[in-house]
């Protein structure tokens, strides 16, 4: 049995556990101040802007294609819905306009 594959494989799992484990051991949600706590709640919806807006601008040749089903998905999303309807409603969005020959 070849053991420096098991080695490679539990060292990838502490390398990629201890990261996830050490904000939870080390810091105390009571003991930060709320301004941090918020910044720190607010971090995982910065992250997923900043990976899908460049994917909106170049979902097509067409920049406004991209533009406009990302202002449907923003709007749908403003009035709280949830995020399947999100994206049915951006698609539903698009492909109304197509159908139409706007683009």
């Amino acid at each position: 049995m070849n053991y420096s594959f098991w080695i490679l494989i539990l060292g990838m799992t502490a390398v990629t556990y201890i990261p996830r484990l050490l904000p939870f051991v080390a810091l105390d949600a009571e003991r930060l101040p709320k301004g941090l706590v918020r910044i720190l709640k607010n971090i995982p919806y910065a992250v997923l802007g900043a990976l899908i807006f460049p994917g909106i601008l170049s979902v097509d040749s067409n920049l406004w294609f991209g533009v406009i089903g990302g202002l449907a998905a923003v709007l749908i999303a403003l009035a709280n819905a949830h995020l399947i309807i999100v994206v049915l409603g951006s698609v539903l969005c698009l492909t109304s306009l197509l159908q139409l020959g706007v683009f």
